[in-house]
Order: C-alpha cells, then structure tokens, then sequence
C-alpha cells in the first residue's frame, strides 16, 4: 500500500511539473535550470537558510583556526562554493581556493567576495567535487562542503579527492541535508518528491545517507551531529553537520 501510494503521489506531482518533464525531453531545460533557473533560486533559497543556520555554521566553523598548518597559514578549499554564503565564517587571513562545477554564479559570488574582504581568494575552478585534478595532493588544510554531496554524481569518489587533497592531520568541514528516519512521514515526504525535486533542483537527491559514506571513508575522526533545520513545507529539513580529520 506504501509503495502504491508513493506511485500514486509520484504521477500527481509529475502532472504538476508536467511542463518542466516537456522541456527535459526536449533538451531545454537542463541548459536553462543551469544558467539561470538553479543560480536565481539558489540565490533566494540560500538567504533563507542562513537564517536558519548561521548559528550551527558559527559553531560548526569555530575550530577552523586549529588546522592552519605549522607555517601559520590556513589553506581552505570549497567544493561548490556557489555564491560564498560560507566566506564570512572564515578566519581572517586564511587562503581560499573556490570551486563549483557550475560558472554561473559570478555574479553573486564576486558580491559576496567584496563583502568578506577578510579573506584572501587564490583562484576560482570550475570542477565536479568528484575530480579535482587541478589541486596538488596534501596541498590543503582544510575542505569545506555545504548542501554540495546531495547533487554530486559519487559521494564516495567527492570523498575521496577530499582525502587526497588535505594535507594528513586537515579536516573537512559538512553540512548536508540528509534522509529522514524511514519510518518517519518526512522520509515518505521525500520519497514522493524525490523525482521531481531532483529534476528541478540540478541532480539533488532528498532520500541519500551521506553519513554513512562518512563513516566508511578512511577518516582518522569523525564528528557528526543529525540536525533538524525549521524549514517548513519542505522535504529538506533533516541535516548532518560536522567535520572530519584525515
């Protein structure tokens, strides 16, 4: 009956989106959720969240000073840096190097630059959290991650160019929305939204339990805390939040 009611509710919503399923098969719409669907909601999503967050982020990002290296510096990389909302929780002085597998939130992102002039910005690389080959091994003291693992393509591969890209003794830093409890109408919620969501929203995945892929890369530490986050009416309200230590 579930899984017949999860079908049934699945259609109801795909007619809803019915026009959006049109331009997919057409080939239209992933070019434009791209370019300027996914940036512009982006935008305006992510000024709601930080409302909801900024607390946990401060918590979160409170420890980063204690992972610069023994020269003094704090290298950070940031996979899918997408408009710098994390740039003004990082310690002044330390080197940041962005990256995002879409170009197209330049215009944000180059605001949000100017805002947080405390920092220092090396480069900017357009690359998939699954392939950074433009960043030495061992070259970095700490990565940064947020709402990136539920749209990249291998969770397990993103993870594991995190681990070749910090240095031995560096941390990564994450905070995803994640699977409700199974048992729980939230995970029902996602499971009915799940196709759609992810057609509209660039790849993201409600139903993934990025903790466990924590759990089984080779960290040498993992903290990790399941957090709720008040966003009603939404299928993303489960999260996880911590950092790692190679």
């Amino acid at each position: 009956m579930t899984e017949a009611s999860i079908l049934l509710f699945r259609a109801c919503l795909a007619l809803l989106a019915m026009p959006i399923y049109l331009l997919s098969f057409l080939g239209i719409w992933e070019p434009f959720c791209r370019k300027i669907f996914f940036p512009f909601i982006l935008e305006k999503l992510s000024a709601i969240c930080e409302q909801k967050i900024k607390k946990q982020k401060q918590e979160l990002f409170r420890n980063l000073p204690d992972f610069r290296s023994p020269s003094g510096e704090l290298k950070l990389l940031e996979i899918g840096t997408g408009y710098g909302t994390n740039f003004q929780f990082y310690p002044p002085g330390c080197r940041v190097t962005c990256t995002d597998i879409n170009p197209n939130f330049q215009q944000g992102l180059s605001r949000n630059m100017n805002k947080n002039q405390h920092i220092h910005y090396e480069r900017f690389l357009v690359a998939a959290g699954e392939d950074l080959h433009q960043v030495p091994s061992g070259s970095v003291d700490a990565v940064v991650c947020t709402l990136v693992l539920c749209s990249v393509h291998s969770v397990n591969g993103t993870l594991k160019e995190v681990l070749r890209v910090l240095r031995p003794g560096g941390a990564f830093y994450f905070l995803e929305h994640v699977a409700a409890d199974h048992s729980s109408w939230k995970y029902f919620w996602q499971q009915i939204c799940y196709p759609t969501w992810k057609l509209v929203f660039a790849g993201c995945c409600l139903t993934r339990e990025i903790w466990k892929d924590l759990e089984q890369a080779n960290f040498s530490e993992l903290n990790v805390q399941h957090i709720s986050v008040a966003l009603p009416w939404t299928p993303i309200q489960p999260h996880i939040i911590g950092y790692a230590v190679k």
